[in-house]
Formats: C-alpha cells, structure tokens, sequence
C-alpha cells in the first residue's frame, strides 16, 4: 500500500462511512490521485462482449453513482467503469445511517435505496465524460414507479448515445420487491422490453453512423444476486440466453450474513467485500457451466487481490469488477492487483485474458 493510501484512509476512517466515501469522492475529483491509463501489458488486453478492453478490471456501480469523478477515475488504472445505480427520478434513497464498516471483516453494508440524481441530471456529466475508455450505466427503477420495467426502458432510451454498455439492476436488496423481476416469467417480460427498445436504437445509430465506431454494439447486461439457488439460476440462464442479453454480472450484494464477527453485522442491508468471495465465485462458475460460454459473465464479490480477480476469471469471468475492497486498500490497489494479474497469467502460460477464462471449470469436468 502507498504512503498517499495509508494516509488517506486513515483520515478517511475518522468519519462516518458515507461521509468518508464523499470526501473520497470529492478528492478524486480534485485530482488527489495517482494518475495512470489503462494501457499496460498486452496479456492483460481482454473484451467483454462488443467491449475491447485494456485490462479486465472494472469499477463497480456504486462508488461514483452519479457521474461526478469520471475524467479523474478514468486514469486511475481501471479497463472500465460503471456509474449508477441511476433511475429516471431522483430519489434521496433511504434514511441515514444506511452504510457500515465492518472492518473486522473487511466488508461493508448498505442500504442506500438507488439514492441518485436521477437520469437527466447524470446524463448531463456522462455526455462530457471520457470517450476512450468503456463507461457503463446501471439502471435501476424508482421506488414508487407505477411500472418499474417502463423505467429501464426510460433510461435505456435516456443514455444510449452516451454510456458504452447497460446493465440491468434486478438485484439490489434495498429497493422493496425489486429481486421479484428475478423470477423467470418477470425477469423475461421485463428483458423482452429492454432488449426490444435496445435492438430499435442500435439499428437506428446503426443506420446514421458517420463514423465505423459509431457502428459498435453497446451491450446490456443483467446483474443478479448472490442468494439465486440452482433452479433460479437455471431460470436466469434460460431467458438470458433466449431474449439475447449480452452478458451476465454475478453478483450484487447479499443478504446472507454467514461467517461475519463484525459488530454491525446485523444492521439491514446488502453485504458486500471480503465475506461474498466464495458465494459470488460459486455463482458465477454455476452460471458458467449453463451458459456454456454462450455470453460473457462478469466476476464481481469480495475481489481484493490479484489471487481473487484470477480465480473468478478462471470461474468463467471474461472481466471482474471491485469496489469495497477499495475501502480498505485504497486506490493504489488497481496497479497492483494489474501487475499481480499479469504475473499469473505469466506464470500460468497464458498469453491473454481469454485464455484463462473458465480453465478451472475445464479442468474439473
């Protein structure tokens, strides 16, 4: 860890978690961060769909939600980044406090409530934000939508001009009946709409493109959560596959608190970090298997290391994503774990990312 990363959090820690995550977010902002592109070492060049990425590690939804730090993350290292959860409304979200430390477990909790702008307010920064690197939008209904899958394809429409790939969030546990979409007849009525609008507006830039890149499809991915049993992933699976989403990320945070010592561990809430490694990963390579690398998965769940990002990528992740464990190891984390990454395909004689992806899946059959 840098000397610029220990002084950082340690200052960060003297202030309430969301107070603490705004001034991080204000000192990226401001530029007080190393600065760094993505490129790096060709092994570590991947894609993700219809995305060409310079590294396949991402920044979760959730650290910049309304698109306020982009220029300054965008050189913080990452292959790309998502912003969000965004809904067309602004909403407050839930009362505070709503997000805790657990640092005995190098995890967190929230339950924030998709608290956001809303659609115009982010779409506004997004139009100014980098062109070069891949910046996703999670989209997510407003609490008291009449018709919650009318508000994806709402923000669908909003941001497709503007954001590289969207991914459908039908999996936070603090929206009130927002994981019932993840049932199968809800989950296929609800991505029959988004992916209909979606093949619309991608003929339709298709069709003025002035340009070969304005030609690239912006992929729409689903995130779903960690807590699905078999049949429920089965059933997620099944309509990805058959409606035509582009990828999967697996997974948003759970509800189970098994194994934590932390003293907060009971307050209410999405569990993420350290604890979710093993039940995301365990989701992610079941996911791999029904699939059968018919669309690309995302790894995302208590990654913190370059052992973690590799494990889920050789569960079947094409790209991984963190956030919590930023928290704890600051931004220095993202070179490090690059290089570490690169050093393990290396060691393992891969000559790329692709190469890797699912291998242990192979391996156990």
């Amino acid at each position: 860890m840098t000397l610029l990363d220990r002084v950082s959090l340690a200052v960060l820690q003297k202030f309430d978690p969301e107070t603490a995550h705004g001034l991080a977010l204000k000192a990226v902002r401001a530029g007080l961060l190393p600065k760094r592109r993505p490129e790096g070492p060709a092994r570590l060049r991947s894609s993700l769909g219809a995305l060409a990425l310079h590294n396949p590690l991402g920044l979760a939804a959730g650290f910049d939600k309304n698109a306020e730090a982009l220029g300054n993350l965008a050189l913080s290292g990452f292959g790309f980044l998502e912003i969000g959860t965004v809904t067309p409304r602004p909403q407050p979200g839930n009362p505070r406090p709503r997000l805790f430390r657990l640092t005995e477990d190098a995890a967190a909790i929230n339950r924030f409530g998709f608290n956001n702008d809303g659609m115009e307010a982010v779409a506004h920064r997004l139009a100014t934000a980098p062109k070069w690197l891949p910046i996703g939008v999670n989209l997510g209904a407003n609490k008291a939508s009449p018709d919650r899958a009318a508000d994806y394809v709402t923000l669908l429409r909003r941001f497709h001009g503007l954001a590289s790939f969207f991914t459908v969030n039908v999996s936070s546990p603090n929206t009130e009946r927002l994981r019932d979409l993840q049932g199968k007849a809800a989950l296929a009525a609800l991505l029959e709409r988004v992916i209909e609008t979606h093949e619309q507006l991608e003929s339709a830039a298709i069709a003025k493109a002035d340009f070969p890149e304005d030609t690239a499809r912006r992929p729409v991915f689903l995130k779903i959560a960690p807590d699905l049993d078999l049949d429920e992933l089965r059933d997620v699976a099944d309509v990805a596959l058959g409606i035509g989403v582009d990828g999967i990320i697996a997974t948003n945070t759970t509800l189970s608190r098994d194994g934590l010592v932390g003293p907060r561990s009971s307050e209410a809430g999405g569990l993420s970090g350290q604890p979710l490694f093993d039940r995301s990963t365990a989701v992610l390579a079941t996911l791999a298997r029904l699939t059968e690398g018919r669309i690309p998965l995302v790894g995302v769940g208590g990654v913190g290391s370059a052992e973690q990002a590799y494990a889920k990528i050789r569960a079947g992740a094409s790209a991984v994503q963190l956030y919590t464990a930023l928290v704890y190891q600051g931004m220095g984390l993202v070179p490090r774990l690059l290089e570490d990454l690169d050093s393990l395909l290396a060691r393992d004689g891969f000559s790329c990312v692709a190469e890797a992806v699912g291998t242990d899946l192979t391996a156990d059959t």
